[in-house]
């Protein structure tokens, strides 16, 4: 659909889309009409119309919910004018909507003019000539450097990630978040917000100091009784001027941000015409410099307020008299009064404050000259008579520091003076070509700032630290030329700007934050008026803004928001360096002029700055930052924006992948890989949960878990029931707290299924070497015979495959991770040495909370001619090298004859195993039939009984059931019936069989006379037999070895499971 000619429309990404709006998802709205509608006006929402065509550039597009109403706060560019609302008359309000301009800005507007203004503020105008006076030449040089060096590299890594496509609203924030991740974009972001909201705290401090100092001294409301005083009082002064200056701005941005745009360009043009008025003085005083007197008692200077002449004496009509200056160092104004003892040894001078670039003091200032707070500002090169007791009373006129110097905390004051280099980037969508505009822009405008800058410091380093010798005037305004108004008006008037901006823009930034979602508690900050303006989030920074200004002092905000910048700076260098090591197909910036060394550089550099400024505050930023991260990986919403730091972790993955040997790991690096194998219902539900619980607690080896499940049929008929049981797992994983991956395969059948699960699971040498499934509980049932026989293959193939097995036998009994076992007992029944595993096993389950207060016991099984005290001591030494802790004891078993119940146990198990295969019964009948055996047996045991009280042994069993037997009984009728049963009755246990039960039901008994009460106990697992047929038997064994037992955990080892007791 093509707007009509007359509407002076043009074609967007996506018809109905406002691509520089961030709220505008293409195609989420039809803009469908009729054909005749279409040719005479753009569709809207609703089914309204344009009422009046469009002039040419003009587009109506659809905002989601609230519109973007002048999301950038400069008129040299505006998204989304408000009133844009397309409500007809009757129908209430309707969708908002989007009126912009075409972008039209080029690079000197949209981008430099930007940058300048932002650059460019208060610490230039009241800093910039102490810090040069404080830290000299040498050293103020290096400060500069640093900053611009630092903001210029900052710059060529914005400039290729803003090249590399669009970058809507949201400035840095974007850029970072969608190239490191919604985690390390929310906490810079946020951080970026704090130093923009402190910034414009530190504009309004700096507009009220140069109101109070310079431009009316006589409107502070708070006057100090004394000169110590005088402190303290203007701190309170600029709390109450600055809270009232807060609430006006806020104010205005309130009622509407185009008034702030109106002023943008009048501050701007302050802010030429005072730089160029400081140009105009300093080759004025190449030839003609300033009068401009410093008085010098000795090499302390002397503040101008409460005399006018600079000397002792005053001569006048032949006669001498002692000056203002006199009464105040003396008790009288008589010249043979006595006077303080420096100002007795030491003359008074007078100097040119401002001698010119000519005048060779340039030389005077190379080095440094660091104080603490209460001393004396010095004149270096000055002759001085040293005294004993220096004279500090109050009164004297002296010029005293009011703060500790020291080159760090000059690198924290300056820093903010070179911010304000993302002002270009976060007006992209409003530029001609945007990646063309922004590098050039913002690289030129840091060049030309930092040439200001640079000879700014080179200007003012003759001119003394303070103020207060010049009579309380501005340094810098004394430079200027025509007039030092110009530049008082024109910085009152930056900085009153700057802090216009900095409330506008730090709203917006907060709002595009909300919006995306990642930080849940924000995003009521994400709505405001009907216009899109941020009210809410407009409050919260007034208030941030309003800690900034009750602290009161621009010396000690500036590092504050010199943390945040630098910061977000780092964060901007590390996403480029990042992008470009990874190569990712879709890092193609325009801009060429990069490199990931010069990113590695300035994000080195920021990091080092910050420790520079403040090693104290770079901490707590760094903190700040770390627990929006951790929060946002914790309780954020899932967003997927392709970032650099996944791309990264895809390409570290692969690298360790390709290290990691193929073949089996060291002992020392073994550790259990679990592989736990999960049942499915009919609803695509987990049977056992708990399974998953038990996986969460052995989480202290630290190793790879995989989650398997398998569905029974085919993947074209499954897929879509396959989708939901992976949903499902990952939710349970979820909540289980299990970390690990789930793997689901649709199967034929579940024997195959498992099978490969077992063969193909994890990547090249992350593979499972460990197999954690549930007991079949239910495996008697008739119906579920392929339960037990899939249970016996999978055994098999753990074997086969050289892995470890784990079975959790009564696992619905397991404890739920939010359950505490206050006491108890893990014990370990060491029949079978499998390399340790049954050893590192309770270790683990003990590092976690529910386990953590439980005792660990083994116990050992020793015939009658073994020694058991020995035993005991070499398994004490043995884990007392493996730094394990746990009770030892060794059990003996003495050889005895056969019982009956074993005898009985065995004859229940052949003859019901003999029956169901030779008889095809239907259930109804298999069941009676099967009771009726039972029955049989029941009345028969008392007999049984009395025959085995008599001394015999297991040879001495007469076996009836033979091989001819069995061939005649193939050709006997096969019709089901009683009579068809009556044989097995005669039939007698095989001998193989009545011995494996009998050292089942005795090691059964043993456990349960020590282990009854145990809240675990885990077993060796014997293997499966090899003839097949015999696989329900080894069932029947395994329930017998763990009968009477609350949880069971039978552990089958394949002997490569190594518990090392070097380091």
């Amino acid at each position: 659909m093509s707007p009509p000619p007359h509407s002076g429309l043009t074609r967007s990404s996506g018809w109905g889309h406002c691509p520089y709006c961030p709220l505008c998802p293409p195609g989420h709205r039809s803009l469908s009409a009729s054909r005749r509608e279409q040719e005479t006006r753009p569709a809207l929402p609703g089914g309204l119309r344009v009422s009046q065509p469009l002039g040419a550039g003009h587009q109506w597009t659809p905002c989601c919910s609230w519109g973007m109403a002048a999301w950038h706060v400069y008129p040299w560019g505006v998204c989304c004018p408000r009133g844009a609302w397309g409500g007809a008359a009757g129908r209430g309000p309707q969708e908002p909507l989007c009126l912009f301009q075409s972008p039209r800005m080029g690079t000197f507007i949209g981008v430099y003019l930007p940058c300048l203004q932002n650059i460019l503020g208060v610490i230039l105008f009241l800093r910039l000539t102490w810090i040069v006076g404080v830290a000299g030449v040498l050293e103020s040089f290096l400060i500069v450097s640093m900053c611009c060096t630092c903001t210029m590299l900052t710059a060529i890594s914005m400039s290729a990630i803003a090249t590399n496509g669009v970058v809507p609203a949201g400035g840095s924030y974007y850029m970072i978040s969608r190239s490191l991740g919604p985690e390390f974009g929310g906490a810079v972001g946020l951080c970026f917000y704090l130093g923009t909201t402190f910034a414009g705290a530190m504009y309004i401090l700096g507009t009220i100091e140069i109101f109070l100092t310079y431009i009316s001294p006589s409107a502070a409301i708070i006057q100090a009784e004394t000169a110590e005083g005088e402190a303290a009082a203007m701190l309170h002064n600029m709390r109450v001027y600055g809270t009232c200056t807060l609430v006006l701005m806020a104010m205005v941005v309130f009622v509407g941000v185009k008034y702030v745009n109106k002023l943008a360009l009048v501050f701007l043009a302050c802010v030429v015409l005072s730089i160029l008025a400081i140009y105009a003085g300093v080759v004025k005083t190449a030839f003609d410099p300033p009068d401009i007197p410093v008085c010098l008692l000795g090499n302390r200077t002397l503040s101008r307020r409460g005399f006018d002449i600079c000397a002792k004496f005053h001569t006048a009509n032949n006669s001498t008299t002692p000056t203002a200056l006199w009464g105040l160092f003396c008790n009288s104004s008589m010249p043979s009064a006595t006077c303080d003892e420096y100002f007795a040894q030491n003359n008074v001078t007078e100097i040119q404050g401002i001698p010119g670039v000519a005048s060779g003091v340039l030389l005077d200032n190379l080095w440094s000259a660091y104080t603490d707070k209460g001393a004396f500002v010095e004149r270096k090169g000055t002759p001085s008579v040293p005294v004993p007791e220096e004279s500090r009373a109050s009164g004297l006129p002296y010029v005293l520091t009011d703060i500790m110097t020291y080159f760090t905390m000059l690198v924290g004051i300056y820093f903010p003076s070179v911010t304000g280099i993302m002002a270009g980037s976060n007006r992209s969508g409003d530029l001609r070509d945007a990646q063309k505009s922004i590098p050039t822009g913002t690289i030129l405008a840091i060049v030309t700032t930092s040439f200001i800058c640079i000879l700014g410091g080179a200007e003012v380093w003759g001119v003394q630290a303070f103020g207060e010798a010049l009579q309380g005037k501005l340094v810098i305004g004394m430079l200027a030329w025509p007039s030092p108004w110009v530049i008082v008006i024109g910085s009152f008037f930056s900085t009153c700007g700057a802090g216009l901006q900095s409330l506008t823009g730090a709203p917006r930034l907060l709002q595009a934050i909300a919006r995306d979602g990642i930080i849940p508690f924000l995003q009521v900050f994400g709505h405001g008026k009907a216009n899109g303006e941020p009210t809410w989030a407009l409050l919260l920074t007034a208030l941030i803004c309003e800690t900034g200004i009750l602290i009161a002092s621009l010396d000690s905000v500036a590092p504050i928001l010199s943390m945040f910048f630098l910061m977000c700076y780092m964060f901007v260098n590390l996403a480029c360096a990042v992008q470009t090591l990874l190569r990712t197909p879709n890092w193609r910036p325009r801009f060429r002029y990069y490199h990931w060394a010069l990113s590695f550089l300035g994000m080195s550099l920021c990091l080092a700055l910050m420790f520079i400024c403040s090693w104290y505050y770079a901490l707590v930023a760094m903190l700040i930052a770390g627990c929006i991260y951790k929060y946002i990986e914790y309780r954020g919403a899932e967003k997927e924006w392709g970032d650099g730091i996944r791309g990264l972790s895809l390409n570290a993955a692969r690298y360790a992948l390709l290290r990691v040997e193929h073949g089996p790991p060291h002992t020392k690096n073994w550790r259990p890989q679990v592989l736990v194998m999960l049942n499915l219902d009919e609803e695509q539900r987990v049977k056992h949960p708990r399974l998953l619980s038990l996986t969460t607690q052995l989480k202290a080896g630290k190793g790879l878990t995989i989650v398997g499940a398998v569905l029974e049929g085919t993947y074209l008929d499954k897929h879509v029931e396959a989708q939901r049981a992976e949903e499902n797992i990952r939710s349970l994983m979820g909540v289980e707290k299990t970390k690990g991956f789930c793997q689901l395969v649709v199967s034929s059948n579940l024997r195959d299924g498992m099978s490969h699960l077992i063969q193909s699971a994890g990547l090249g040498g992350m593979k499972h070497n460990t197999v954690l499934m549930a007991w079949p509980e239910s495996w008697k049932q008739e119906d579920n015979t392929f339960s037990w026989k899939n249970f016996v293959e999978t055994v098999r193939d753990t074997t086969a495959a050289q892995q470890a097995l784990l079975v959790a036998k009564n696992v619905d009994l397991f404890p739920q991770n939010q359950e505490r076992f206050g006491d108890g007992d893990i014990d370990v029944w060491w029949v079978v040495h499998d390399g340790g595993l049954l050893m590192l096993l309770p270790f683990l389950l003990r590092q976690h909370k529910v386990w953590r207060k439980c005792r660990m016991r083994i116990f050992t099984v020793a015939q009658v001619d073994d020694n058991s005290i020995q035993m005991k001591k070499d398994l004490q030494v043995f884990l007392y090298h493996l730094r394990i802790s746990a009770e030892v004891e060794v059990v003996e078993m003495v050889e005895n004859d056969i019982s009956a119940f074993t005898y009985e146990k065995t004859l229940m198990m052949e003859q019901r195993s003999q029956m169901l295969k030779q008889m095809q019964l239907s259930k109804t009948e298999r069941e009676r039939e099967a009771q009726l055996i039972h029955d049989r047996n029941t009345a028969s045991h008392s007999v049984v009984a009395t025959r085995t009280q008599a001394p015999s042994t297991p040879d001495k069993v007469q076996m009836t059931w033979t091989k001819e037997k069995l061939i005649a009984e193939k050709y006997k009728n096969k019709e089901p019936g009683v009579s068809g049963f009556k044989d097995l009755f005669s039939l007698k246990p095989n001998q193989s069989n009545v011995r494996r039960m009998h050292t089942a039901v005795k090691l059964n008994g043993v456990v349960l006379s020590r282990s009854r009460g145990a809240q675990l106990v885990l077993l060796n697992m014997p293997g499966p037999p090899r003839n097949r047929q015999g696989d329900e038997n080894y069932m029947e064994f395994l329930e017998v070895l763990t009968e009477g037992l609350n949880r069971v955990l039978l552990v089958r080892g394949s002997g490569r499971e190594v518990v090392t007791i070097y380091s």
